[in-house]
């Protein structure tokens, strides 16, 4: 997504959001985020009379949306569905965004808890329901597979929580080996977690 063809308002939390996954909140200034969506400055206090946590604040809410509607297309691109073809899914959007472009940034959601959670609670009630807007569809699509509802959504954090500190350490590492760690490890342990006689909803 560009974000070339939404509203300025739209332009700007879309470009939070990407200015926070590669930068971190801190470094991420209002101005910053007005050039790189082509805004004009004034519209900033306009948009976002809360200022820099409003905006940081829906930045963190759009990028769980979108987290959230990407693991249906990740799950409709499966040839077999598999919980570890699922997660093997959602690793690789951050092993193929290194292949591309030879750099690894980050989750807005994650840099927007380690940045500034503490200091605001408002932020931290954000990427709270963020990360509850991006487990609910994976648990779904687990239980979809053949997951017993009571182990998808344990199942759901396990995933994200992995991937979110795989992509820390493959960009403190500089290279995507620990995202294909987690995807190879993991993915065993997921597909065990299919009920017995599910085979052919988890594409057996």
């Amino acid at each position: 997504m560009t974000g070339s063809e939404k509203g300025p308002r739209e332009r700007m939390v879309f470009s939070a959001a990407q200015l926070i996954r590669r930068d971190g909140v801190g470094a991420t200034g209002m101005r910053d985020v007005a050039a790189h969506a082509g805004a004009p400055r004034g519209s900033l206090q306009h948009y976002f009379p809360g200022g820099k946590e409003q905006l940081v604040n829906e930045a963190v809410a759009w990028a769980g949306r979108y987290a959230g509607r990407r693991v249906a297309r990740f799950v409709a691109g499966l040839a077999e569905p598999r919980p570890s073809a699922l997660f093997a899914a959602m690793t690789g959007q951050w092993t193929e965004e290194y292949e591309t472009t030879g750099a690894l940034t980050g989750c807005p959601v994650a840099a927007a808890t380690v940045d500034c959670a503490a200091a605001a609670a408002s932020t931290r009630e954000a990427a709270a329901a963020a990360f509850a807007g991006w487990r609910g569809p994976v648990a779904e699509a687990l239980t979809g597979m053949g997951v017993p509802a009571e182990r998808a959504e344990p199942l759901a954090t396990l995933m994200i929580s992995s991937l979110e500190g795989a992509i820390i350490m493959a960009r403190a590492e500089g290279g995507v080996g620990p995202l294909t760690t987690v995807a190879r490890e993991l993915g065993p342990l997921l597909d065990a977690a299919v009920a017995p006689g599910d085979g052919e909803g988890a594409g057996a």
